[in-house]
């Protein structure tokens, strides 16, 4: 196997997480936090390292683009969707968070060959890095201390915001495009 596959590894198991991620939420107690933490954790480490090794070992490919963009979506939305079965208070930001990622998806879509146009801005990327911790903050918080529900709501409406922040500038870039 060559050395730049990994980032597409990576990638993949990122992916074959995911149904691991959700029945982990489904065991007894104390597992039904920390396993699912932990499958979280690993998993948005991988979504940090599978680009940076692209970078380092000049490893860039079509699928490995596609696929990480998915692997990212799929991984957010699941978690979403569960945290919003265990904690119902997280629906909007959860709403607006996926709702986001429907809308540029489809943007980037639309522009075809010419969606180099939406690349990925340092903005996004802290907002990635504020959605993840936001989500296993929530995800944590049954197993911490009182009140840090309250700290990983607020994370979580902090992601919110950045996601429509985010979606705006890109939506705004791609509509001068499009019309």
């Amino acid at each position: 196997m060559s050395l730049k596959m990994l980032p597409n590894l990576l990638t993949l198991l990122r992916m074959l997480l995911i149904p691991f991620f959700v029945a982990a939420f489904y065991l007894p107690p104390p597992w039904n936090v920390w396993a699912p933490f932990g499958l979280f954790a690993l998993a948005s480490v991988t979504d940090f390292f599978d680009g940076w090794l692209a970078r380092r070992l000049q490893a860039f490919t079509k699928l490995g683009a596609c696929f990480d963009s998915i692997a990212d979506k799929l991984l957010v939305v699941a978690a979403l969707v569960m945290l919003v079965v265990q904690h119902p208070p997280a629906l909007l930001p959860a709403l607006l968070i996926m709702a986001r990622e429907v809308i540029v998806s489809g943007l980037r879509e639309a522009l075809g060959s010419d969606r180099e146009l939406l690349k990925v801005t340092r903005l996004a990327k802290w907002k990635t890095a504020v959605q993840m911790v936001a989500i296993l903050t929530l995800i944590a918080a049954p197993g911490l201390p009182d009140g840090m529900v309250l700290v990983g709501d607020a994370l979580l409406w902090g992601a919110a915001a950045l996601t429509v922040w985010t979606g705006v500038d890109y939506f705004r870039k791609g509509w001068a495009h499009l019309a």
